[in-house]
């Protein structure tokens, strides 16, 4: 098992033990000195849960636990779960199974109520919301912003972070202010899948090294991620969970130690209040 040095966190990644690598991904993680991970639960729909109240989203949650407490387990770190409800289902619902807008913006936010019950608990250590990255009309639209405001709203009460799935852009000074308007701090909103700046809300930047490098040169908080999917039909997408340990040799060769630091261990303790030095000790 390599060590890098440092604490590797990946911030952004789904497993799938019954239908992809699961586990064993985990473990090429640890391989090549990964040593925490925040596990996103996947799509619920791509688990075969087609929800119709907010509590049917648990046997999403509950999975994603159990498989979070085998990873962790895997780890001289930590792995944390993070939940919550993919924006994409606004479209399943009112394409394909005849919701409104409204009807579906209710759903979601009953599932997000559902999932910050586990973050309440101490189960979670934060909650996934956001809004379609494609064209979708005006009423999909604000039903997706109300969904994600109401995310905002829960981060604040629990005073915990909302891991972000949007648009493609470096400007979320939008969201930022919805933040700050419910009480929650900008920095704990985390843009997933973001490039190497962005206003507003802390980037978790795709492990790609032009993105990285702009990251380590701007100075500002980041986060490392790979949005790793675990499906076998699609392999090694969206990168492969060897790739955030890989990328943290590269930085620390080019003499990027800093923003290692930054990124592995200052934001996730800004971010998230997790300290990623003591728990590889314990």
């Amino acid at each position: 098992m390599e060590d890098l040095g440092t604490p590797v966190l990946d911030n952004h990644l789904h497993l799938d033990p019954a239908n992809g690598r699961g586990i064993d991904a985990v473990r090429d993680f640890r391989r090549l000195g990964g040593t925490h991970l925040l596990v996103v639960n996947k799509p619920s729909w791509h688990l075969g849960v087609e929800a119709d109240e907010g509590e049917d989203f648990r046997a999403v949650f509950e999975e994603t636990l159990s498989t979070v407490a085998d990873a962790d387990a895997e780890l001289p770190g930590r792995a944390w779960p993070v939940l919550g409800v993919h924006p994409g289902l606004i479209t399943r619902l009112t394409d394909e199974r005849g919701f409104s807008p409204a009807e579906a913006r209710d759903l979601m936010c009953a599932g997000l109520d559902a999932a910050a019950e586990y973050v309440r608990g101490g189960e979670a250590l934060a909650l996934k919301s956001g809004r379609p990255h494609y064209e979708v009309s005006d009423a999909v639209w604000d039903a997706s912003n109300d969904v994600l405001k109401h995310a905002l709203s829960l981060g604040a009460e629990l005073d915990c972070a909302v891991q972000l799935h949007t648009e493609a852009t470096d400007d979320l000074t939008d969201v930022a202010e919805w933040a700050e308007e419910r009480g929650m701090d900008p920095e704990n909103v985390v843009k997933h899948y973001a490039g190497g700046t962005l206003a507003g809300p802390t980037p978790s930047v795709m492990s790609e090294k032009d993105r990285l490098r702009t990251a380590a040169e701007e100075g500002a908080p980041f986060l490392m991620e790979t949005d790793f999917v675990d499906d076998p039909d699609r392999p090694g997408a969206v990168m492969g969970p060897k790739t955030v340990p890989r990328r943290v040799r590269w930085m620390l060769e080019e003499g990027f130690e800093a923003a290692v630091e930054n990124a592995h261990v200052e934001t996730p303790r800004r971010v998230y209040g997790v300290d990623t030095r003591e728990t590889l000790s314990r």
